[in-house]
């Protein structure tokens, strides 16, 4: 996921904390429609999601809804990165990878009522395939994009072309989904859940409505900013968005095709600071929250909370953009900004435990990660020396950072943000600080290649080196506003190679060049946290972050 990223002054941190917490226990807590605190899960999240419609997103707090309530042809086993059947109960290509066939689950319900079918698999692929207007911006269908290329008619000329070629119902249980050229984001793009399938009455509904831009600003079509439109088919349905209080709010579908929801009703919750969803936990105003500090996980684990960690499946990067400062195409200042990132000191004092400094734009974990690639040492006075040798000393540089949100990656934005301001300041660079709310506005600036430097990272969304490198190398992006045609296609020989051992051998030549350019800088790779309270019976934790709230039960 996207960009799959002390913050307040301490007493507003702790004016927050007031405004969302309430003294007692859980047993205490308010409910709804006569409903008990055990008929209610509430999960606290670091940040809003933009919309309720998962296929105009890309940010990890919307699919952490959306997830409870939208399934894909394909998931992956809960806990694991393994593909498993989900509406499809099973898949196969031909020898090329161009035909994708899906054999369908029986007996599905969209939240609408409608019936699941081939027919229903091909108007949402469809549906995508001829979006127009803004819906073709890259802020929008990201995903889309990213997996199936551009649209039956591209508006942009920068836009992809389309990789995707048609979706048949071959008969009512099997789909068939044809693309042009095989690539490696082919079968893990089928588990996405901004691919995931909507009703098609309710796609109906979606196309009523526009999407518009002004700037970088999007605004998202009414559909998707509450609740009443939407329906999928997932063991949740999304019942209600209270923007005021900041939450969403899932009630269980009980005719739900699978293992119906252990609680009744679940509510997440936006705390966008860790200090104010600890003390809410700890407090049982809330029943779990993810992104715990690094300093609170003794302190919760020693109070009888449960805080299983992750594994690593996440980069944090220093974003560059070349077209917002010219003087960041001069490789000697890009240069210049890695050797002035202490990033052994990021990690050491921002991140988890287990946290490691990043080499290049993947974690190790990944096949194709290389021992080769040119690194960066910390060094200050090598990076005033490259300064001047660039004719850049004194360079001034807008640093953009995110406000009211943590990632996995990224635990502590202003704090990660101070930090690398200083170590900047210190080689000679000026930085203007431009902090931005988190959704939409900093996602939509970077995304549009509004911000010199900022502050980003990814969570992977399946197996794949190129779901990592490929995601922002394969080609021009306004994100890294640079043309590098040899860089890009060296990225995308990799997606192209069907031997898996070639495959890795591309990734790894590609990560080299890639560093030898040095279009960002990667600072890490953490195991991020997540904690739950002493009477609950947790999901699974994902290393894609891709926890099922349905598996969840209270003791």
């Amino acid at each position: 996921m996207r960009i799959s990223r002390a913050r307040a002054a301490r007493a507003i941190t702790a004016a927050l904390a007031v405004g969302l917490i309430a003294t007692g226990c859980a047993s205490e807590r308010d409910t709804e429609g006569g409903d008990t605190a055990e008929d209610t899960f509430v999960f606290g999240a670091p940040g809003d999601p933009s919309s309720l419609d998962p296929s105009l997103a890309s940010d990890g707090e919307t699919f952490r809804v959306t997830r409870q309530a939208f399934e894909a042809l394909i998931e992956h086993e809960a806990g694991g990165t393994e593909l498993v059947g989900g509406l499809a109960e099973s898949w196969e290509s031909n020898d090329e990878g161009t035909v994708w066939t899906f054999d369908l689950r029986e007996d599905v319900k969209f939240h609408d009522g409608e019936v699941f079918d081939a027919a229903a698999v091909c108007a949402n692929y469809d549906h995508w395939f001829n979006w127009t207007g803004t819906y073709q911006s890259s802020a929008v269908s990201y995903y889309w994009q990213t997996i199936m290329g551009g649209f039956a008619k591209n508006e942009d000329p920068e836009t992809p072309e389309a990789n995707y070629k048609s979706c048949t119902a071959k008969d009512a249980n099997t789909a068939v989904i044809e693309v042009k050229e095989p690539s490696a984001n082919l079968p893990g793009g089928f588990s996405l859940n901004a691919l995931a399938i909507h009703s098609p009455k309710a796609i109906e509904a979606y196309q009523e409505q526009e999407a518009s831009a002004k700037g970088d600003a999007i605004t998202y079509p009414a559909y998707s900013q509450e609740a009443g439109t939407v329906a999928g088919t997932g063991p949740y349905r999304i019942a209600k968005w209270n923007k005021g209080n900041k939450e969403v709010t899932l009630e269980r579908f009980d005719d739900y095709w699978g293992d119906k929801a252990k609680v009744k009703n679940l509510v997440i919750r936006t705390i966008d600071t860790e200090e104010a969803r600890r003390q809410a936990l700890q407090a049982g105003d809330i029943d779990g929250y993810d992104l715990v500090a690094p300093a609170d996980v003794k302190t919760l684990e020693n109070a009888g909370f449960q805080v299983p960690t992750r594994g690593v499946f996440n980069l944090f990067y220093l974003g560059m953009t070349q077209e917002k400062n010219e003087a960041l195409e001069k490789k000697e200042v890009r240069e210049a900004i890695a050797h002035a990132i202490d990033r052994e000191n990021l990690v050491k004092t921002q991140l988890p435990e287990g946290g490691k400094v990043a080499t290049q734009f993947m974690p190790e974990t990944i096949d194709g990660h290389s021992d080769k690639v040119k690194t960066y040492a910390y060094d200050t006075a090598k990076a005033k020396e490259l300064l001047s040798e660039a004719g850049e000393s004194g360079l001034e540089v807008e640093f953009c950072y995110p406000t009211e949100v943590t990632r996995p990656y990224m635990p502590a934005p202003q704090d990660l943000f101070e930090l690398m301001k200083a170590d900047l300041e210190m080689a000679g660079f000026k930085v203007t600080p431009k902090p931005m709310k988190w959704a939409p506005d900093y996602l939509d600036a970077t995304e549009a290649g509004g911000c010199a430097l900022h502050m980003l990272g990814w969570t992977g969304d399946f197996n794949d080196g190129y779901n990592f490198i490929g995601t922002w190398f394969a080609e021009y992006d306004k994100q890294w506003g640079f043309k590098n045609e040899k860089l890009f296609e060296a990225v995308r020989a990799g997606s192209q190679e069907g031997d898996p051992v070639k495959r890795i051998e591309a990734y790894e030549k590609a990560n080299e060049m890639i560093m030898d350019y040095l279009p960002g800088l990667p600072i890490s790779s953490s195991p991020p946290a997540i904690a739950f309270g002493k009477n609950v019976n947790p999901p699974k934790v994902s290393p894609l972050t891709q926890e099922y709230f349905a598996e969840v039960s209270f003791k």
